[in-house]
This record gives structure tokens, sequence and C-alpha cells, in this order.
């Protein structure tokens, strides 16, 4: 009886499970490490994917709200707003808000003072989130780098209303909003953009929102990603409205 326990224990012993050794806990180490570097790369890919969509469906609401702001005031919005002095009082991008869900926001602002004077300071601390690309190296929550590009020639003047009868170059070619490098980002309702200079500026050093290029949104309200080392001459053109350049940007 005794020896058929102990044969029974001595049995069951060898069928117990052992601990991880050393070797076998380093192995396993070893393979996580490299599964995780092998994901690592597709997974920052899918993250930048998802967060350039979202700036390619910002930029096709800002330019379906313009082209709303249109239909109200048979013209785009000038680039800013000035009071009878001269003096800039408030951005396009204040001027849309009703057509961006935002009329509860755009009945807080007082139009007839500067975007920065102390009766704005609420709307102008408040983060409208169409107005920011999510790759962008931004800090401040109120600031975007969704510009205009504004020149006498181009879809927005500085403080004229620009009739779309007055832009005969291809819609598909007519420049109407682009992301501009972090360095050069405002507060929303700043009454501030880019001019052709800054435009023409963006190169490959910039600091860009997404690797390579910016999105920009055209008069019919398609988007089209722009590499950094598009020629000038090309930039040009897509921000003339009435130059009839034949332009090939992808």
């Amino acid at each position: 009886m005794h020896a058929n326990l102990r044969t029974v224990a001595a049995t069951d012993s060898t069928k117990r499970p052992k601990g991880i050794t050393l070797v076998q806990l380093i192995l396993l180490t070893a393979i996580v490490c490299v599964l995780g570097a092998l994901l690592l790369p597709s997974v920052r890919r899918s993250g930048e994917a998802a967060r350039r969509s979202q700036c390619r469906n910002n930029l096709k609401q800002i330019s379906l709200a313009l082209l709303n702001y249109v239909d109200a005031y048979h013209a785009l919005p000038p680039a800013y707003t000035v009071d009878a002095d001269g003096k800039p009082l408030h951005s396009w991008r204040t001027l849309i808000l009703p057509y961006l869900e935002q009329k509860a926001l755009y009945d807080t602002i007082d139009l007839t003072k500067a975007w920065d004077d102390p009766v704005n300071a609420a709307a102008f601390k408040t983060r409208v989130e169409v107005f920011v690309c999510p790759s962008s190296a931004i800090e401040s929550p109120n600031h975007t780098t969704y510009m205009a590009v504004v020149t006498p020639t181009s879809c927005f003047r500085p403080i004229d209303p620009r009739p779309l009868s007055e832009i005969t170059d291809d819609h598909s070619r007519s420049l109407l909003v682009v992301e501009m490098n972090s360095d050069h980002s405002v507060p929303w309702m700043a009454p501030r953009d880019a001019d052709e200079a800054q435009f023409l500026a963006i190169n490959m050093e910039s600091k860009l929102g997404h690797w390579g290029g910016v999105q920009a949104v055209f008069l019919d309200g398609h988007v089209v990603f722009l590499n950094a080392t598009m020629p000038a001459d090309t930039r040009r053109a897509l921000i003339s409205i009435d130059g009839n350049d034949p332009v090939e940007i992808w």
C-alpha cells in the first residue's frame, strides 16, 4: 500500500509544470521586442493616416461653409473685416462660424469690436475643432494653420468680398484654403492669413503637419495633398483666379 502511494506521488510530480527558466524568459522577451518593432511602424502609419483623413474632412467642411456663405451673400467673404478707420476686426473664419454649426459661438462675438478686444475674450479662448489639424505641432488650443492665401488676384481679397463670377479659372484649380506650417499658425479669430511669399516658402524643412507637404482645398470642394517640392510657378497658378494657366498637380 505504501509503495503504491509513493509510486503515484512520484508519477504526479513528473507531471507538474515547471516554472519558466531564465533562458525561456530571455527568449520570450526577445520575441515580444521583435514583434513590437515590426508592428510599431504600421501603428504609426495608421495613426497618421487617420489624422490626415480628419484634416481632409476639416478642409471639406470649411469649403462647404464658405460656399454656403456664398449662397447667402453672393460672394466669398473678405479675408477680414475692418472698422470705419480701416482697423482689422475679424477673420473670414469668424464669419463662417454659423455654417460650421457654431452659431451659438458666433452669437457671442461682438463683430463691431476687434477679435482681441476684451469683450470677445471668451470666444478668443475657445477651441474650434474644425480649424485644428490633428497632425499639426501647434501648442495653443485656439490656433489654426488653415489659412487663405490673400493677394489681389486670389480667391480672398483683403477687405472686399469676391463674387464667384470674378473667378474665371477652373474651380478645381483655384486654391481656397491651405495648411501652412506650424511656425505661421495664428489664433483662428485673428484677421491674419498667408501671403504669396509665405505660400511659396513652404519646403521640406518647414514644420509641416504632414510629412512631405500640405493639404489644400479648392473652390470646387475637393482636397489635394500639395508636395512641398511643388515648383513656384505651379503654386502661383493655383492662387491666381484668372490666369487660365494649365495646372497639373496630381
